[in-house]
């Protein structure tokens, strides 16, 4: 519910500051007083368009801003939360309209689009009258009135899950055919590149290994003639190291007889010498095994110039041509088996689309009894609210899919919607004589509103909006019928909190809170000002709508009894 509505610099409007309340708040005042502009900024605070106009003269830039309790309203803490506002009980929404065209609009004092306030707006209030924001007028939520009140819930939320399921292997198979179309497109690039590898046959760290042989091949001879003059020196010449070492050894070991100080340096000497021999006998051994083979290095040379070749087109390093070599073999095989699970899929879609056709024909029974219902109970109340030769039918319509996006019901492939595969829309006639028409093509905006209080009395413990405006809803009635038009809001009322304009005392009568609107000439300017009345002055407010200005202690007693007061106030 709204709490309070700040209106500042918009039209006539100077400033006002509305606070409303639960029940039934009724607004009246005099023709252009400025009852309608109220109405027309609080269209403007939930997303309605707006231009430079209407902003009061001399003023930068109008303001309306709305506090509206929506502490039991989930739907709109679910959106608020949805799109990183924060959510409290009471929000916030602020609309500035500058003179010079420009739009700001504020969540909870965080800035937001118009597109977001007006879905926000969708979810706080019905407005019926004379303004676009009209719930009734949208075909697309045709349907959602019946989905409120009928029992087959259940099964539109299984429906849902199916149809999300469905539009999951959709993607899938798309994924997968896109897949096939471009590794068909690659496929033979792939045949050539698994071959060029393959026939390569690359090792891990082969190039390295290949490498090493290579440098050792190339530097063959300068390796064999350093390593033959390393043995010479140390054994095979006349003037070999280890003779030579031999000798001292011989000698030391004289010496350790005679002193035997002479002994440890005996023993570190002779493994000394140890240690030489092994080396004499390493570097004896490969140079033994050194082969100069021009053959053999000129394959190493091709090998690796084929080696670099693959590392150039496929990867930095063996092992990553290795990988890309086992990634496209695997893309070679999937593309061999894309039939088998495209197939596969799209049997599975096929089950899915048959799936939701027979849950939407189960919804579809449950939606047109309910409807059935709900056009004798519509009728009935049209009659009650002076509307006795008015016919309410609610059209159900398959339509045949012109796309793939379809479900199979009987055999035929139907088009759908989230809620099934009913498309739904209201058409009336209000008079003997015409034909049942569209309701969106209905022009009076009186028997618009008298249809709506008809169908949110119905709806009335099933809706979730909290508020409904009513902007001249007596439009066309009078008497006997503004008293009925006027029960059917105060029952209305209990479950939702209604604002109605009006100018008929019999339903302003009936008001748990009443606002009149005046006008008001200060310094040759005209402003409307709102103010609310107490008990005094709504009797008095009523005894004007039944007389004019003219005010006797008749039309008082008259506006006592429709207000059903008794006794002196």
């Amino acid at each position: 519910m709204i709490s309070t509505l700040l209106i500042k610099d918009y039209a006539l409007i100077e400033k006002i500051e509305v606070e409303f309340e639960r029940g039934l708040n009724i607004i009246t005042g005099e023709t252009g007083a400025g009852k309608s502009i109220l109405i027309g900024a609080l269209g403007l605070l939930l997303g309605e368009r707006a231009n430079s106009s209407i902003v009061r003269k001399g003023a930068l830039k109008a303001i309306i801003e709305g506090t509206f309790d929506v502490s039991v309203n989930n739907k709109v803490e679910r959106l608020l939360t949805q799109n990183n506002f924060d959510y409290e009980n009471q929000l916030i929404i602020r609309r500035e309209i500058s003179s010079k065209g420009n739009n700001r609009c504020f969540v909870n004092d965080t800035p937001a689009s118009l597109q977001f306030v007006k879905y926000l707006g969708d979810l706080l209030i019905d407005l019926h009258g004379q303004h676009e924001h009209q719930s009734l007028l949208k075909t697309d939520q045709h349907i959602l009135f019946l989905n409120e009140i009928s029992d087959e819930k259940n099964k539109v939320v299984e429906f849902q899950d199916l149809l999300n399921n469905l539009n999951k292997k959709v993607q899938t198979l798309n994924e997968l055919k896109q897949q096939e179309k471009l590794l068909y497109e690659k496929k033979e690039l792939y045949d050539f590149q698994l071959k060029e590898i393959d026939e390569v046959s690359p090792k891990v760290n082969e190039d390295d290994e290949i490498e090493n042989q290579i440098c050792k091949l190339e530097n063959g001879e300068y390796i064999l003639t350093s390593t033959s003059m390393i043995y010479n020196a140390l054994y095979d010449s006349e003037e070999a190291v280890i003779a030579t070492l031999n000798t001292i050894l011989k000698k030391i070991s004289e010496l350790s007889s005679v002193d035997k100080v002479f002994l440890e340096t005996e023993k570190d000497f002779s493994n000394a010498l140890l240690i030489i021999e092994d080396i004499a006998e390493f570097v004896r051994t490969y140079k033994d095994r050194i082969e100069i083979d021009p053959e053999q290095l000129e394959e190493l040379r091709l090998r690796s110039t084929i080696l670099k070749r693959l590392k150039k087109k496929y990867g930095a390093t063996i092992k990553a041509v290795i990988e890309y070599r086992n990634e496209i073999e695997k893309k070679i095989e999937l593309s061999e088996n894309f039939s088998e699970r495209i197939n596969l899929i799209q049997d599975e879609i096929f089950q899915l689309r048959k799936k939701l056709g027979e849950v939407g024909g189960e919804i579809s029974i449950e939606r047109k009894k309910t409807a059935s219902e709900i056009e004798k109970r519509i009728e009935e109340s049209l009659r009650y609210l002076g509307m006795p030769d008015s016919e309410f039918k609610i059209k159900f319509l398959t339509k045949e899919a012109v796309d793939s996006n379809f479900l199979i019901f009987n055999e035929k492939e139907l088009a759908f919607n989230k809620y099934g595969f009913d498309f739904v829309e209201f058409h009336i006639k209000t008079n003997a004589g015409e034909d049942l028409l569209p309701l969106s093509k209905i022009a009076s905006g009186g028997e618009i509103s008298r249809i709506m209080l008809a169908l949110k009395t119905i709806l009335a413990k099933n809706d979730k909006l909290p508020l409904l405006v009513f902007d001249e809803i007596d439009t066309g009635v009078s008497g006997r019928i503004a008293q009925k038009v006027g029960l059917e809001l105060k029952k209305l009322a209990k479950f939702h909190q209604i604002i109605a304009i009006t100018h008929l005392p019999q339903i302003a009568a009936l008001a748990d809170v009443h606002f009149t609107v005046e006008k008001e000439n200060s310094n040759n300017r005209v402003t409307s000002k709102i103010k609310k009345l107490n008990i005094e002055n709504r009797i008095t407010e009523v005894a004007k709508l039944i007389s004019g200005q003219e005010i006797t202690d008749a039309t008082l007693d008259s506006a006592k009894q429709l207000m059903n007061i008794q006794g002196t106030i």
